[in-house]
């Protein structure tokens, strides 16, 4: 099966009614969605009544994919409230509980930052998180090329077969060294991820000038003849793995909710359970 989703909820004006109250948005875009990437546990781990209420706030068969707290990935923005790395591991991994509770865990998303190349050190440190992590379904998603160089590619793929790590396959720009190309191979006949962050070049590269450029990172818009390639992708991915989890993250123009729209018409998928689309009317 396919499911598609987006990343995040809050920013997808476009599946929203106007006066709609912004504590209802999930229980919408459960109504449009079946699954969702949870990324604000990359900037801070959520205290367990905001996870006891996301999960009541989505129907029996919704999926969560949640992000890896940014300190278990080494990204360290700002202080880390936490006096060892296993400590960190550990308020996370409760944190997800009440997922694995409710049937509602799809995964959880290693995104390892740019400068997280192919060292014999980094991967003694994926090797440790996965130990960490247990029986937890973990995908791992690279941002340095190195990972996927003509030197390093079948090992680094047998590596995640042999340790158990979901492939997080990246639609993104290919811009030297700080960006990956789409390598097409299910490390898990069980579960893969496909994430699209658009193909915006130049948003992609921090600019020297002033320019917030995490609000033009993911601005791009897929085209119809983009995401027919993809479709095809998707298909032939569907042959080496059972389930496929494909997010859209290109948010910062509001294209995610549609082209993710676009994506579930073109696969003529249909999900059974989607909340009901009459909710909040009056909110």
């Amino acid at each position: 099966m396919i499911y598609i989703g987006l990343s995040g909820w809050g920013d997808h004006d476009s599946i929203y009614p106007a006066r709609l109250n912004s504590k209802n948005k999930l229980a919408h875009y459960s109504a449009n969605f079946p699954i969702v990437e949870l990324d604000s546990s990359f900037y801070a781990i959520p205290p367990e009544r905001n996870s006891v209420k996301w999960i009541k706030d989505t129907p029996d068969s919704f999926q969560f994919i949640i992000k890896a707290y940014q300190g278990m990935t080494g990204h360290q923005r700002g202080e880390i409230p936490y006096e060892s790395k296993e400590e960190m591991f550990d308020h996370f991994k409760k944190s997800i509980v009440p997922y694995i509770n409710a049937g509602k865990l799809a995964m959880v998303l290693f995104q390892f930052p740019p400068w997280f190349d192919c060292t014999k050190d980094n991967v003694a440190y994926l090797r440790w998180c996965r130990e960490q992590m247990g029986d937890m379904p973990c995908a791992l998603e690279f941002r340095h090329q190195s990972w996927f160089s003509p030197s390093f590619l079948k090992r680094t793929l047998d590596f995640m077969k042999k340790e158990e790590w979901i492939h997080s396959i990246c639609d993104e720009p290919q811009a030297g060294v700080g960006s990956v190309p789409a390598v097409l191979e299910a490390t898990s006949q069980l579960k893969t991820l496909v994430r699209f962050h658009g193909r915006n070049i130049e948003g992609w590269k921090k600019p020297a000038s002033g320019e917030n450029w995490r609000e033009v990172r993911y601005l791009y818009r897929y085209n119809k003849n983009e995401l027919t390639e993809w479709k095809k992708k998707l298909e032939a991915l569907q042959r080496q793995t059972r389930d496929i989890y494909v997010i859209f993250n290109n948010n910062s123009g509001g294209d995610a909710a549609d082209n993710g729209k676009e994506m579930i018409t073109l696969l003529n998928l249909n999900y059974e359970g989607l909340a009901p689309r009459q909710l909040d009317f009056f909110s």
